[in-house]
């Protein structure tokens, strides 16, 4: 509907290949819920260029469409969600089957709207290192695309992406080899057992520590596998330890929920310490110290109020 002119119910799912009686009824939600314009003369529909910007592709990272989709996956857990509310354990990773693609269209645009040229710029001096040749891992790369980016973008530069989902590290691969990449490997690994020492000079995590079962012992594998003097990007939700400093947080709530019925339980399911991802920066600080990294700051980038980027060196 973003690239049609007002149109009527038949044509909007002539357009779509729809079935017009769904799509007629679809349309009544979205008029009264005051996203869709309707004409009562003209009986015609449209999609205004200001919810368009908010609600398709071309939006970007700023796309609610994709996070929206979220919702109806977690709301296919809710059995076993009651269940771990009155025994405990928690919901497992394997109960959310579209999650993984979720997260990759989710990640995906905000990676390639953000992750050259402003994010890894927050690291003073790293975009030239990359440029001259470093090692660098991601942990926990899900479906690769972070990897595959820098990749690309830096060929001196050899990257390894960690993850225990062998459908994240099949599309990684895919996309590796469809772009002619012969500086990116994934290899399948659950990073709590990771048992690597003094390998890279750079080790990103992207929103990750939160949903670890063991994130300290995450973390000091992580600050192993680094060189002395590597450096830890860490990019993680920006809220508070303290639940009465998120009062003001308008993506509170949103985010409670989520890690009710996905990161607190998932990690409760395997054991875990379940710190869902309103963990906060307190208890960042203090996991990234216990774990053998000094921080060196606490950015948070423009347009972007859902997380704060942890820049570590390993002591």
């Amino acid at each position: 509907m973003a690239g049609l002119p007002p149109s009527t119910s038949d044509q909007i799912a002539e357009a779509a290949g729809l079935n017009e009686r769904y799509v007629r009824e679809w349309l009544g939600a979205m008029v009264t819920g005051r996203i869709i314009a309707y004409v009562p003369s003209t009986r015609t529909y449209r999609l205004p260029p200001e919810h368009a910007g908010a609600l398709t592709r071309a939006a970007g990272p700023q796309n609610m469409a994709v996070f929206a989709q979220f919702f109806p996956q977690m709301g296919k857990v809710e059995d076993e969600l009651i269940e771990s509310f009155r025994n405990g354990g928690g919901v497992p990773y394997s109960s959310f089957p579209k999650f993984q693609a979720q997260m990759r269209e989710l990640s995906g645009t905000i990676f390639d709207a953000t992750l050259l040229d402003v994010t890894l710029t927050l690291v003073s001096g790293l975009t030239e290192k990359l440029k001259q040749g470093i090692a660098v891992a991601d942990i926990a790369c899900g479906s690769g695309h972070a990897i595959n980016l820098m990749a690309r973008a830096f060929p001196n530069s050899h990257f390894t992406g960690y993850d225990f989902s062998d459908d994240g590290l099949a599309t990684a691969r895919a996309e590796a080899q469809d772009w002619g990449l012969t500086n990116a490997q994934f290899i399948a690994q659950d990073v709590a057992a990771l048992d690597v020492q003094d390998a890279y000079d750079l080790i990103t995590i992207f929103d990750a520590i939160h949903d670890q079962a063991h994130p300290r012992t995450m973390l000091k594998n992580v600050n192993r596998a680094l060189r002395p003097g590597g450096t830890l990007l860490a990019v993680d939700i920006a809220g508070s330890s303290n639940l009465e400093e998120n009062l003001a947080a308008p993506f509170a709530p949103t985010f409670y929920a989520i890690s009710t019925m996905h990161c607190m339980t998932v990690s409760l399911a395997y054991g875990g310490e379940g710190l869902g991802n309103m963990w906060g920066e307190q208890k960042a600080r203090e996991l990234l110290s216990e774990a053998g990294f000094t921080l060196q700051d606490v950015k948070q980038v423009e347009g972007d109020i859902l997380n704060n980027y942890y820049i570590c060196t390993k002591r």
